[in-house]
């Protein structure tokens, strides 16, 4: 991932856009800050909130025309947030304000600004702090300007008064009585001064004076960007911009802020334009979604007048939507756990995949997302996660910094499906050729082999042509690891093998197994068992056994955009004479159950997170057509059918509370490998050599099902150490210690002899490599 990628990815997440409220503002107050503080009654922080971009918050919180209130959020439902009244809650209540950061060193630089009203003020102070001499021109005797014609009872003097003596503190002369004019001109200031801020209201005397070039409409020509005008050292703003109808104060504060940029710019001699895009007010890109929300009217103020008090303040702040967009953190246990949202995410895997040498602090939220997709169909712009996380593990692979432990478990998983214990290719019994071949997946053989068995005869029965047979693993597990030849080896042998057969219609009863033949088997036809059988008719004596009830369906998301698909299992469903009730997220925007992208084995605490939060979004019984899925939510207690079985296993006394482990699931394939070659093809398979024999017991089982460690795995530790001798002895308790390391990972075994075998205590592993 380059720069260029990075920037991309990041422009996509908008959650650090500022909400409607500030970006409306000419000087983007956080009002979303502060209506939080005033929320919980922080008057203090919703003070420092206001301060942080306004030079003048006791006249400006009292004065404020609030043109942030168009563009809140509320407003669409209810009555927008009364913005100014909690400011002026903030200044009652916050306490003495923190003493203001002090200027940076005297430039030798001068600046005269011309009008001490609010926006001639805000550009002394703001120019003053940054250590510029700054000598203001007023022609009336004090500050103030047009805010001194307001009322005391709105605008108290001591108010203005304490505002304005900061610049007691700061390089700021002001000469009173000093108006521009014949015996004051523009051009002398210009001659006189570094630069020139024009602040003098929508009189045009002055600008005469300095013959300033005009627009078409006879105003003086001022840059709406950076307040320039013909002069090169001459800015103007204020009103003398916006015309005398416009007194609005806040847009006074902004354009006095705005000038200071662009003279500091100007005598630093650097550009007057670049990156000014966001400044002033301007519609902001973040989404935020108020579905849900009430309608709520604004809190009246009991004292008009005076103003909040302070529960009232409360209330009103308690309205606040806090805008922010967030939509697939909403959604997402995985992208919540790490406690951020996507821009700061893709940052951290540029940042990890940037590390020469140290330490990869992201690899494991890399390595635990579902690569599910979810996220790009709830961004408003798309931000795929997923996308991102499988590059950045193929490139970890690529170069050699991917932990080999973190998919140790899986990719032998997929090894085991993909070798003879399991591969299987033949054209339908007493067929030469194939019109179709059924690819059951090797996850719903492991966990359904009977109703595997049961769905190709009766395919067999249904479709004319032939039916072939092809078991094996479609890759996914090397996909979702980064592991790109791996992936590519396998999909070229699934191609070569369905080649072999003629080239039929792939039949997938896996929705994961249909993906990756849809994205990387082009040239097949490729068709969900779920759609061909809502098509054709269903088994005879369906649903024997299984009382009609209502289910709520989970869709698996490797098929979140098969429309047809989700369609045609809710259809299967109507015909068992179930009821159907929709999870809160299905179809498109549908959830990972938790083992996608092979978060199981990368973070299990969030798998869990991921499935518990699933499996309570109602109190129906689920149903999923995905085999994994519906052990994932069995395995936290959440009873749930697996639709292949109610098809055609529905009278083997189904519970859907069955659980298997993964060793049942490696025995489940072989034995549905022989049992197929025998009965089928009258083919014999060599039976499994029986090796060492380990007698596990239930609760040594389920914790090696925790460690995901196999029943093979302990066998094979028990007999290395029996065979080389390489063991330790409790001569108190008799128990031997042993360890071996087959692949990337070390196992530990603690046994006994126990008769004709032995009899195992504990079991456990480690990707450490113990050197003798």
């Amino acid at each position: 991932m380059d720069q260029k990628t990075l920037r991309e990815h990041e422009a996509k997440c908008i959650q650090e856009n500022p909400p409607g409220c500030t970006a409306g503002c000419p000087v983007h107050v956080d009002a979303r800050a502060l209506a939080a503080a005033a929320r919980k009654g922080d008057w203090a922080a919703g003070l420092a909130a206001f301060r942080k971009t306004v030079p003048f918050p006791e006249i400006i919180g009292r004065i404020c025309d609030q043109p942030c209130r168009q563009s809140c959020k509320r407003g669409e439902v209810g009555d927008p947030i009364m913005i100014n009244a909690l400011e002026k809650a903030c200044l009652v209540n916050g306490g003495a304000p923190l003493p203001r950061s002090a200027p940076l060193p005297p430039k030798a630089a001068r600046v005269a600004v011309v009008g001490a009203g609010l926006s001639g003020l805000t550009a002394a102070l703001e120019l003053a702090r940054k250590g510029y001499l700054v000598v203001v021109f007023e022609a009336a005797d004090r500050s103030g300007g047009g805010i001194l014609a307001i009322p005391e009872s709105k605008l108290p003097r001591k108010a203005i008064d304490d505002d304005l003596a900061v610049f007691g503190q700061l390089p700021v002369e002001f000469r009173y009585g000093a108006a521009v004019g014949e015996s004051l001109s523009l051009a002398a200031l210009a001659d006189e001064f570094a630069a020139v801020y024009l602040a003098t209201g929508p009189g045009d005397d002055a600008s005469s004076a300095a013959g300033l070039g005009r627009d078409a409409a006879g105003s003086i020509a001022i840059d709406p960007a950076t307040l320039a005008t013909s002069h090169p050292k001459i800015f103007a703003g204020g009103s003398l911009r916006r015309g005398r109808g416009d007194r609005s104060p806040i847009a006074a504060v902004a354009d006095g802020k705005a000038a200071a940029i662009s003279i500091d710019r100007l005598l630093q001699g650097a550009s007057l334009t670049a990156g000014r895009e966001k400044e002033g007010p301007h519609a902001t890109a973040l989404y935020t979604n108020i579905a849900g929300a009430l309608q709520l009217p604004a809190v009246p103020a009991a004292d008009e007048a005076g103003g909040y008090s302070k529960d009232e303040a409360v209330q009103e702040a308690g309205r606040c939507l806090q805008c922010e967009c967030r939509e697939c953190v909403k959604a997402c246990e995985y992208l919540a756990h790490y406690g951020s949202y996507p821009r700061r995410y893709v940052r951290e895997v540029y940042n990890n995949l940037s590390i020469v040498m140290g330490i990869h602090h992201a690899n494991k939220m890399i390595d635990t997302c579902s690569l599910c997709g979810q996220c790009a169909q709830l961004c408003p712009n798309g931000l795929d996660m997923g996308e991102i996380c499988r590059e950045a593990r193929r490139m970890m692979v690529e170069r050699g910094k991917m932990p080999p432990s973190v998919h140790d478990f899986a990719l032998r998983d997929m090894k085991f499906s993909a070798g003879d214990p399991f591969a299987l290719s033949r054209h339908q019994p007493g067929h030469e050729t194939s019109k179709w071949v059924f690819y059951p997946g090797c996850q719903q053989a492991a966990s359904s082999p009977h109703a595997i068995r049961k769905a190709y005869e009766f395919l067999c029965t249904k479709l004319d042509g032939g039916v072939g047979l092809m078991l094996g693993c479609c890759g996914a597990p090397a996909n979702w690891a980064g592991q790109e030849r791996l992936f590519r080896e396998t999909v070229q042998e699934t191609e070569k093998n369905w080649r072999a057969l003629g080239s039929p219609t792939i039949i997938t009863a896996c929705p994961t197994c249909f993906s990756m033949f849809h994205h990387n088997l082009p040239a097949a036809p490729i068709e969900p068992l779920w759609t061909l059988l809502d098509r054709i008719g269903l088994p005879a004596r369906t649903g024997a056994g299984i009382k009609a009830r209502p289910l709520a369906v989970h869709d698996s998301c490797t098929t979140r955009h098969e429309t047809a698909l989700h369609h045609s299992v809710r259809s299967l469903l109507g015909k068992l004479g179930h009821e159907i009730a929709e999870l809160p997220h299905n179809r498109e925007t549908t959830v990972c159950c938790g083992y996608g992208g092979l978060m199981i084995f990368a973070d299990r605490e969030v798998a869990r997170k991921v499935a518990a939060r699933r499996t309570g979004e109602s109190a129906a019984d689920y149903l999923t057509y995905c085999a994994m899925c519906r052990d994932n939510f069995v395995r936290q207690g959440k009873r749930t059918f697996y639709l292949l079985d109610l098809l055609f296993a529905a009278d083997a006394g189904i519970t859907g509370l069955e659980t298997i482990d993964y060793s049942q699931r490696r025995e489940n394939r072989s034995r549905l490998k022989r049992e197929l070659l025998r009965d089928l093809w009258g083919e014999n398979m060599a039976e499994p050599q029986a090796g060492i024999k380990v007698i596990i017991p239930d609760d040594i089982r389920q914790l090696m099902e925790e460690r995901m460690i196999l029943a093979a795995d302990v066998a094979t530790v028990v007999a290395h150490a029996e065979s080389t001798g390489d063991k330790l002895q409790d001569t108190a308790g008799g128990h031997y210690l042993a360890s071996h390391r087959p692949a990337s990972v070390t196992y530990w075994v603690e046994y006994s002899p126990a008769g004709d075998g032995f009899l195992i205590h504990n079991a456990y592993s480690h990707r450490i490599e113990i050197l003798y």
